[in-house]
């Protein structure tokens, strides 16, 4: 049996809608859910949203709401999103759910009854928005909003107790913390002294939480509440611990922006609890639009609604899979989209269906012609296949979508160049037999590349298969039935002018 592929997003927080980084980090875990499942790899794919905290308080009292009541209302407009991006999650966690709420009790006493969790006064800078305790330095930054100088009782967990074990971990590990240079970014930081970690805040303040189980005045701190999703979700129980299943996790797919979070908190509440930690974490860049992170407050957000509506699911998936390097920045612009469209999928991908389609039905009855003996030209794109399927595969393992994409996107080029070279609707005049053997070779080529791409592109690539009739899965070369009629078809991807 191959091995199990459990892959993560971060649970979104209910405080406003999603924007085009929700649906990016969705849109990259359902590519690779969907590439494991086809390769026949046990999967779960895990999102949800993160419902507790401050915000989510003052947002529902600004509202006239309770807390619930907000938290109802915003759930639809994640996961009808969802829906209309095609998201095939296995799993949608909800941290106000008991299954969830029960864990994290369970967490929480068994790392209290390890003696890494204490009672202790605290005086510090409070910022609101990021619903934590902040240092003088990061006050300087002028980063943080809603400043508050708070003094309280807290209870901390002795986060400071697992530094050197998570440092030794992050280099005996090179694949835990991805790509590279946030590796060393987060060994950068675990240079300096680690703090314990304020874990609770007083009902007094805060009271939409989980109660902590050792005092029912305090509910826990929202991150220590939300990471544990990653364990209530595929299961956990004190006696066994999480499900063997499905744990470790293969990849936590997250933001740079939470990445301390990810790579600091969770490794070392795992080690207290005694749980392995999760095989690779890997942090994405930001869209941007000109220089600037998309921001509600500067009003550069891109609606992925209003994206999908006017130019599809498919080609917005494509956009987003295609130009972004994993752990790099990239740019959003109109321009860029409707460039790119026209450039690999209307011009490349789509014009290729077309000429073939149309050649075959005008010349050969609409029926997928004998290839016969492949000629020298043939077998280089035989070849080339074979090569493409073997780098493509290569590239997905070590998330490097992007430049797996534009290998099929090559591919499918050159096919193009092989049928300028070629010239089948010339060649049907003089030698038909050597014109369906172009025609074939480009229809194959069609049909595996469509396999490829149809983690990216689930719909348009199911189309084009049903054009071929070409229901094999398989990515060997010859999938194609000669004397399979062809079914009738819309342009693939229309030109955007």
């Amino acid at each position: 049996m191959k091995k199990p592929f459990f892959i993560t997003t971060p649970i979104y927080y209910v405080n406003d809608k999603p924007h085009i980084g929700h649906a990016y980090t969705t849109i990259l875990a359902d590519v690779f859910a969907r590439y494991y499942r086809k390769k026949g790899a046990p999967t779960l794919f895990l999102t949800g949203l993160d419902e507790h905290g401050q915000k989510v308080q003052e947002a529902a009292k600004e509202k006239g709401l309770s807390p619930m009541e907000h938290c109802n209302k915003m759930v639809p407009q994640f996961t009808n999103l969802w829906d209309k991006l095609h998201i095939s999650n296995d799993d949608f966690i909800r941290t106000t759910e008991p299954r969830h709420k029960k864990v994290v009790q369970m967490i929480l006493n068994k790392v209290f009854e390890s003696g890494d969790i204490y009672e202790a006064e605290y005086e510090g800078l409070y910022s609101v928005s990021e619903e934590r305790f902040i240092t003088e330095k990061e006050f300087e930054t002028g980063q943080f909003r809603d400043i508050k100088k708070l003094k309280e009782k807290n209870y901390f967990f002795k986060m400071s107790k697992y530094q050197e074990r998570l440092i030794q971990h992050i280099k005996e590990n090179p694949k835990f913390i991805q790509p590279n240079h946030r590796k060393n970014e987060i060994l950068g930081f675990l240079r300096k002294p680690l703090n314990d970690l304020c874990i609770s805040r007083p009902k007094s303040r805060l009271n939409w939480g989980v109660e902590l189980p050792f005092n029912s005045e305090y509910v826990t701190y929202v991150w220590f509440d939300a990471l544990i999703n990653y364990i209530s979700a595929p299961g956990y129980d004190e006696d066994h611990g999480v499900s063997k299943d499905w744990w470790p996790a293969s990849h936590h797919l997250i933001g740079k922006d939470i990445l301390t979070t990810h790579a600091v908190y969770w490794p070392t509440m795992l080690m207290s609890a005694g749980i392995d930690l999760p095989e690779s974490i890997f942090a994405h860049g930001w869209w941007l639009m000109g220089d600037s992170k998309m921001s509600k407050s500067i009003g550069n957000v891109v609606d992925p609604i209003n994206l999908i509506d006017d130019y599809g699911v498919d080609p917005v998936r494509y956009y987003l899979m295609r130009e972004m390097v994993l752990g790099q920045d990239a740019n959003f612009t109109i321009e860029l989209f409707k460039s790119r469209y026209n450039s690999d999928l209307a011009n490349d991908f789509g014009n290729l269906l077309s000429r073939v389609t149309t050649l075959i039905n005008k010349n050969f009855s609409g029926k997928i012609p004998n290839p016969g003996d492949l000629d020298t030209s043939e077998i280089n794109i035989k070849n080339d296949s074979i090569s493409l399927c073997l780098s493509f595969d290569e590239l997905m393992k070590n998330m490097r979508l992007n430049e797996a994409i534009e290998l099929v996107i090559r591919f499918i080029s050159g096919v193009n160049k092989y049928m300028e070279q070629n010239a089948p609707w010339k060649l049907v005049k003089e030698d038909k037999r050597a014109a369906g053997k172009v025609l074939y070779t480009a229809g194959e080529a069609l049909r595996i590349s469509a396999l490829l791409l149809s983690p990216v592109m689930p719909n348009r690539t199911k189309t084009l298969l049903d054009i071929l009739d070409a229901f094999d899965s398989n990515q060997k070369w010859g999938g194609l039935k000669p004397g399979t009629q062809l079914n009738d078809h819309a342009p693939l991807f229309p030109r955007i002018k």
